[in-house]
Parts: structure tokens; C-alpha cells; sequence
């Protein structure tokens, strides 16, 4: 049986040109994971005068983002340890990005909080996971998927602009909101 992977699977660059990153953005990726499947993408797009702040509560997720970006010279990525469920924890500046990613992560409060407080004032949080009907013999149990209505229930009290809802892809939602 053929099981798809990377950009089969979720394309990143489709999802980005939603977002609209454009040089000289600063972006984070909340629990960006370790193959940083939107961090790459988003560096290229926000070229050298911008930033990505890939940021994940695995140390070895990172010292693989660390090591593909050095491969790849992409000197505009940034790995940072944290526990992105904790308000305050991430240790990147407050306000200071265009757009925030919570990417198959369940979008819970403290990580919508999190986001929220490294978002500045007109900038994006892109949330994307596994949608509740796509087959289960890759990725997440049934169960253990969280569908965009359950995350827009936990984002609607505070007060964002839903921006877009969409396809992510065959087995993916997405939504794009506004502070």
C-alpha cells in the first residue's frame, strides 16, 4: 500500500501562498517538528532579511532544523527550545512576527494564547491539522484529531478575524485568522 509523505501528503508551499509571507517577514512555527516542512518553505519566502523562529519543545527536532538549515545556508532560521502550551515561554521578542503556525498540533488554548502574544497587531496565525474524516491508516488515530469547528469554538474568545477556511490538502484543514 502507497502512503504519502512531505508535500504529497501537505503541501507547504500551497498553504504559504495563503498566508502571503513576503521578504523581510518574521515567522515562527509552533512545534515546528523535525523535518521543518514549513519552516524551510517560509525561509525561502521571506528571504534573508526576514526571520523564522522554529520553535519546539524536542531538542532533537531542533538539532535537526539547526543542522539542515546550516546544510542549506539558511542563515534566517532560528531553532528555539520551548514549551509552546506555556504563555510566555518562547523565548522570541512579543508582537514582533507577521505570522504564527500551530501546524498538527491540536491548536490548544495555552498554544493559541502563545501565539497570540508573538503575533503583531494585523499579522496572521495559520492553523492547520488532520481533518476528522480522512482515513486513518496514516497519521493520527480517528480520535486523536481535533476538526477546524473544535478550534474555532477555542479560538473564537479572542476575538480574531476569521480570515479564510480551507482545503489544506486531501487529508487537512486549514484556517487563517487576523489579530
Amino acid at each position: 500500500m502507497y502512503i504519502p509523505t512531505g508535500s504529497e501528503l501537505l503541501n507547504s508551499d500551497k498553504v504559504l501562498e495563503k498566508v502571503g509571507l513576503k521578504a523581510g517577514m518574521t515567522v515562527v512555527d509552533l512545534g515546528c517538528g523535525t523535518s521543518g516542512h514549513f519552516v524551510f518553505p517560509s525561509a525561502r519566502m521571506v528571504g534573508e532579511k526576514g526571520k523564522v523562529y522554529a520553535v519546539d519543545i524536542l531538542k532533537s527536532a531542533l538539532s535537526s532544523i539547526e543542522s539542515r538549515a546550516k546544510m542549506q545556508n539558511f542563515h534566517n532560521v532560528d531553532a528555539v527550545w520551548s514549551d509552546i502550551e506555556v504563555e510566555g515561554a518562547t523565548e522570541v521578542p512579543e508582537g514582533s512576527c507577521d505570522a504564527v503556525y500551530l501546524i498538527n498540533v491540536h491548536a490548544k488554548q495555552g498554544m493559541i494564547k502563545e501565539a497570540l502574544r508573538l503575533l503583531k497587531k494585523g499579522g496572521k496565525l495559520l492553523l492547520v491539522d488532520w481533518k476528522a474524516t480522512a482515513t486513518a491508516l496514516f497519521g493520527p488515530a480517528s480520535a486523536d484529531r481535533v476538526s477546524a469547528e473544535e478550534v474555532k469554538k477555542r479560538v473564537k474568545e479572542f476575538n480574531l478575524n476569521l480570515e479564510e477556511e480551507f482545503d489544506a490538502g486531501p487529508h487537512h484543514w486549514g484556517l487563517i485568522y487576523r489579530k
